[in-house]
């Protein structure tokens, strides 16, 4: 395994330090990506999926993008269709990541289970966890919008207790697997399936409190029972009650988003707002997936505010 060197553009240094494959087998790869698509080696099979982001050409030769496995069609409603190529291909895969196992698989909208951008900071996470156990003995994490659970791995892999919450009881049950195959089935973590902002205004009436605070947002989403989110109308109420979360000897929030309007500088706005950022350091930055063969792939962008040191820059 690898970790990304600094990639660096118009005089703007993008610290990659994400899980990077170097091909081998078992990991993830950006092959290449163009023509509003990316090709991917996502552990043993290669696959091609849209990336409205890509607006440039692709780099590599048009046969390495005839040779693959899956390929994802999108249609206008969010859905689409994948034409697998590889009869062989399992209906889920597992691939190595830094901070454990994960378990893949296919689904109607063309997510695999992992947001390959977010890699990068699961090593930070963890360090930070394990900073925080030895300063104080102990970390509670509380991880939002928590999907099939890469922060939550990289934090009890560092020793903390995570609360994982998640509106979808699918996608917590298959954050249970990616526990399980990355041996953390019992690790010190509770499983929740509600409405964030509901769990959240009930953890402030139980003057509970978290040294670590993770949220990955969507734009809009619903409840388990039907509770509407909308970015731009909830954030706000939501970072409110969070800081009220907060422990006395707290040691990082971590902010990130995809949404259009919602820039890095927008989302440490955000945190300086609501949160005491006076004493410790932002790492503000666009998020980025690293490409063996072509440029650096936005992903949505990220703000994390940290009061401790962690040993990953």
């Amino acid at each position: 395994m690898c970790w990304g060197l600094p990639h660096t553009d118009n005089n703007r240094t993008f610290f990659l330090r994400v899980y990077f494959t170097c091909m081998q087998e078992h990991t993830y790869t950006l092959l290449d990506a163009g023509n509003f698509q990316k090709l991917e080696q996502v552990g043993s099979f290669r696959m091609i999926r849209p990336a409205p982001q890509a607006a440039w050409r692709a780099e590599l030769p048009a046969k390495e993008w005839e040779q693959v496995d899956a390929t994802f069609t999108r249609f206008s409603g969010g859905k689409g269709r994948w034409d697998v190529r590889q009869k062989d291909m399992p209906a889920q895969w597992t691939i190595d990541v830094p901070v454990g196992t994960m378990v893949l698989k296919r689904s109607s909208f063309g997510h695999i289970g992992m947001f390959a951008e977010q890699m990068t900071y699961w090593k930070t996470l963890h360090n930070l966890t394990t900073h925080t156990v030895t300063q104080c003995g102990e970390c509670r994490v509380l991880n939002l919008f928590a999907y099939t659970g890469g922060s939550t791995l990289a934090c009890a892999a560092g020793g903390a207790s995570i609360v994982h919450v998640d509106a979808s009881k699918p996608t917590v049950a298959w954050a249970r697997e990616n526990a399980a195959a990355s041996h953390l089935e019992d690790a010190s973590i509770r499983w929740i399936v509600d409405d964030v902002q509901k769990f959240a205004a009930r953890e402030v009436r139980r003057k509970s409190t978290y040294h670590g605070i993770i949220l990955d947002p969507p734009s809009y989403g619903r409840g388990p029972q039907g509770q509407a989110w909308n970015i731009e109308e909830n954030l706000p109420h939501l970072l409110q009650d969070l800081a009220r979360l907060l422990d006395t000897e707290f040691s990082f929030i971590h902010l990130s988003a995809h949404s259009a309007n919602f820039s890095a500088l927008v989302l440490e706005n955000c945190l300086r707002a609501y949160f005491p950022t006076s004493s410790g350091t932002f790492r503000t930055e666009e998020m980025l997936i690293p490409s063996q063969g072509t440029f650096p792939l936005p992903s949505g962008a990220s703000s994390l505010f940290s009061r401790i040191p962690y040993g990953d820059q």
